[in-house]
């Protein structure tokens, strides 16, 4: 295999490639919840929602690398872990802490908020298309039970923050996994990938053959690779790359077919259990699963090309390293937006085809204005809002 070290990374203090797949990481993930509104269509259906289904398909396949993206970057940013391991707990997980509990509790709160402003409870289904009836309720009594659970999971009206408990986690596991990183051959850190990437076959395995296998129990869910799998695969998979790199015309030629057979099967799958009469929320999410193989196929492709992209304008250079800075409080903020994107193409009527796109570009540049404007006016205060 060959590899090579990639010339002149750092340019003016930054990355210039990973903040490139941090934009790339950044627009999918708010295009991604831009589809919510298309596969959880709330209220009654119009005569074209098979139509709305497609494209919510279609779309909401295609960004799946967007979530393994952000972990890539993080692997290949931090690993490995340099310095006293309690100075990297107080600095990673404190600015992600409070951004995240601070509008953990706006989010809970809104629906309460929307009925003291005497709004209709359907606007909370515009803004969160996975609500149901107890948040149409408009209670202060349910937004604050909502509160109350943070410290257990995220709620129905803050979905996203799912991954702000996962980043937590990585952050505590790093300088674990880091000991074994800084010390580990190429070829240890190759077989560890590849291991993982068994494991990336067993959601497939344990819902259409059996719930266990490698010593899988009723009284044992850690399985023989149960140590391999997971986002730490994204973890090293993006360390492992950082330094590689390879022609263009070598990942356009394993890259492309790579990516659309992964996209083939998440799509394909996804739609065939859609069509089942009935099914689980597991069962819906299969194919969309994160640490599955057919999306570490479309994942791999998008990283790799990304490094080749080639900036040279200062400005937009300066752009990608704001964007670095506002990044976090973007993926705090921006939920409350993608919702009423959705609204507004539809009002303006704009191509079905096009709805997504459109609505998460909304979406991301008021989100990333309004935090743009907090560390303005902020400073070094804004990361206790916006990271």
């Amino acid at each position: 295999m060959m590899q090579s070290q990639n010339p002149a990374i750092r340019q003016s203090g930054h990355i210039v490639w990973l903040d490139v797949v941090r934009f790339v990481a950044m627009f999918t993930v708010v295009c991604c919840h831009c589809a919510d509104p298309f596969n959880f269509y709330p209220g009654e259906p119009p005569a074209n929602i098979e139509q709305i289904k497609f494209w919510g398909a279609a779309y909401g396949a295609f960004l799946r690398p967007c979530v393994p993206l952000f972990v890539m970057i993080t692997g290949a940013l931090l690993l490995p872990v340099r310095g006293d391991t309690s100075v990297f707990y107080k600095k990673r997980i404190s600015r992600v802490f409070w951004p995240f509990l601070i509008w953990s509790v706006l989010y809970n709160l809104f629906p309460w908020i929307t009925g003291l402003l005497g709004l209709s409870p359907d606007v909370i289904l515009n803004f969160f298309p996975y609500s149901g009836e107890e948040v149409t309720r408009q209670s202060l009594a349910v937004s604050l039970k909502y509160i109350a659970e943070i410290p257990e999971n995220f709620s129905i009206v803050d979905v996203h923050m799912w991954y702000i408990y996962l980043l937590i986690g990585l952050y505590l596991y790093m300088p674990i996994f880091s000991a074994w990183v800084e010390k580990a051959s190429e070829r240890a850190k190759l077989w560890f990938l590849i291991a993982w990437g068994v494991t990336t076959l067993l959601p497939y395995y344990y819902q259409f053959v059996s719930p266990y296998i490698w010593g899988g129990c009723s009284w044992n869910s850690f399985n023989m690779l149960y140590y391999f799998a997971g986002f730490n695969g994204y973890l090293l998979l993006g360390h492992y790359l950082r330094n590689r790199d390879w022609e263009l015309g070598r990942i356009l030629a394993f890259g492309i077919p790579m990516f659309l057979v992964g996209y083939a099967v998440t799509f394909f799958g996804f739609r065939y259990v859609t069509a089942l009469p009935e099914y689980s929320e597991e069962l819906l999410e299969l194919f969309f699963t994160y640490c599955s193989l057919n999306v570490v196929m479309m994942t791999l492709p998008l990283f790799l090309l990304a490094k080749k992209v080639k900036v040279r304008s200062e400005k937009v250079k300066g752009m990608l390293a704001n964007l670095t800075v506002c990044g976090f409080g973007i993926y705090m903020i921006h939920y409350f937006f993608t919702g009423p994107g959705v609204v507004l193409m539809r009002a303006l009527d704009v191509p079905v085809a096009l709805q997504i796109p459109a609505a998460a570009v909304v979406a991301f540049c008021v989100s990333w204005l309004i935090v743009y404007a907090i560390n303005r006016l902020m400073g070094k205060k804004a990361r206790y809002i916006v990271g």
